[in-house]
């Protein structure tokens, strides 16, 4: 019970300390765009908070428990994924400087018409309305049982103190808090490794042995992440909508620094997991690791799952009232992009007090959008804009045959776990960019 009230003291101290030294936007500038002083986000401000939004509550908890499961393979595997911040920075340099576009929005109006924009605007809102509940629940975990008061009070009143100061500043104070939960992140990362790495049976040839370099045991997620990692940033305004707010020389330069770095802290992150399979653990390896070192370290680790939360989440509110005001165009002003923040934090929330299998039903997966890949990737080819529903379709239909384990078998070609993910989304983006190009073709 002692360290249920230390965790509550620990988010009540930090949000409130956030929402004090947040900024006021009065202005649409600063509310959407970060805007702050009259200057758009520097080099180090915008990579520490592309880092520290990614590096949300859920993703750190699974990159734990894959190094449990399949050792140093599994961070390395998991930090895959990072690879996306390498391929949009680039793109949307691209899509900048070549194409002067001011958003992926104002790209695909013009390339593809209205409609696209919308069916990729309800993609993306779903992907937001995910973002809430799924990081919410993990912080829940930390105060009681699944389903016990204790869980669905932690969720509200976490939920409640983090829009606080996300409508207080918007973007501005979202791009704010996110440097300084990037600075606490490192901190706390560094404790616990610190104190892990101080024991006498825990050493780095243990670490470059934990795990083997095969398909079975990880390499079979690590190669679907690279595969993903060309659609996936573009259905994450958390992600895309940092790539247009500084010069895109800046974009560039942070958005690749953000694809080394996070993919570092990932893969350190996750050798709390190999050192809990070391020592022969079971269960959420982030939890069993903190409390084999007392209160201290687990009170660490916990604080290191509120602020990757808290990130996560006040960027989510930011994204989709910048996704409803700006993009969508249904009401420039600061009081609109508030009131959307509040409303994506009520329908987000909504979810975690119905069951599990609601849940699953709503999540959009990374398969699911792997139709964006040709879209983003071959933006310079001109083609009719039926390319746009042929590809985007035939991404929804693989996620859609992956969840429903509805693949065929006789394509899979290697073993284990994610051996599927891995199949699906190879033959996937394959179908994908062929049904791109085939409306283009059919036109010669």
């Amino acid at each position: 019970m002692e360290i249920i009230n230390y965790q509550w003291g620990l988010i009540l101290i930090s949000s409130l300390i956030l929402f004090f030294l947040s900024p006021l936007a009065k202005t649409t500038d600063q509310f959407f765009k970060a805007v702050h002083k009259k200057k758009a986000p520097n080099t180090l401000v915008l990579t520490g908070s592309l880092i520290i939004s990614w590096i949300f509550a859920k993703s750190i908890t699974n990159a734990a428990n894959l190094g449990l499961d399949f050792g140093l393979v599994g961070g390395v595997a998991y930090a895959g994924y990072y690879l996306s911040f390498a391929v949009a920075g680039i793109i949307i340099y691209q899509l900048r400087t070549k194409g002067n576009f001011k958003s992926i929005h104002e790209f695909l109006i013009s390339k593809f018409g209205r409609n696209a924009m919308a069916i990729f605007s309800i993609l993306i809102a779903f992907r937001l309305f995910n973002e809430v509940w799924s990081n919410t629940m993990v912080i829940g975990s930390y105060f009681g049982e699944m389903g016990s008061s204790s869980y669905y009070w932690a969720i509200i009143i976490f939920t409640l103190l983090t829009l606080s100061y996300a409508v207080k500043g918007g973007l501005s104070s979202s791009i704010f808090t996110d440097v300084i939960q990037m600075v606490l992140f490192s901190i706390l990362l560094i404790i616990i490794l610190s104190t892990i790495f101080s024991t006498n049976d825990f050493s780095s040839k243990q670490i470059a042995t934990s795990g083997t370099w095969s398909f079975e045991l990880g390499l079979n997620l690590f190669f679907a992440a690279l595969l993903q990692s060309f659609s996936y940033p573009f259905h994450d305004p958390v992600l895309t909508d940092r790539g247009f707010i500084s010069s895109p020389k800046v974009t560039r330069k942070s958005f690749l620094w953000a694809s080394i770095l996070g993919a570092i802290c990932i893969v350190f992150f996750s050798l709390i997991g190999v050192y809990a399979k070391t020592q022969g653990m079971q269960g959420q390896a982030a939890v069993e690791v903190g409390k084999a070192f007392g209160v201290v370290i687990l009170l660490v680790i916990n604080f290191i799952m509120i602020t990757s939360a808290a990130s996560t989440l006040d960027s989510t509110f930011s994204s989709f009232s910048k996704l409803l005001a700006v993009d969508l165009n249904l009401g420039k002003s600061v009081s609109f992009g508030r009131i959307s923040m509040i409303a994506v934090a009520i329908l987000g929330t909504i979810p975690v007090f119905l069951n599990a299998e609601i849940l699953s039903a709503t999540t959009i997966s990374g398969t699911m959008v792997i139709g964006l890949t040709p879209i983003f990737i071959f933006w310079k080819y001109k083609v009719p804009k039926s390319s746009f529903y042929l590809s985007v379709i035939c991404g929804l239909i693989f996620g859609i045959l992956l969840v429903f384990d509805a693949f065929p078998k006789s394509l899979i070609f290697t073993k284990g776990k994610y051996a599927s993910l891995l199949w699906v989304n190879l033959w996937g983006i394959f179908s994908c960019i062929i049904l791109y190009f085939i409306p283009k073709w059919i036109k010669k």
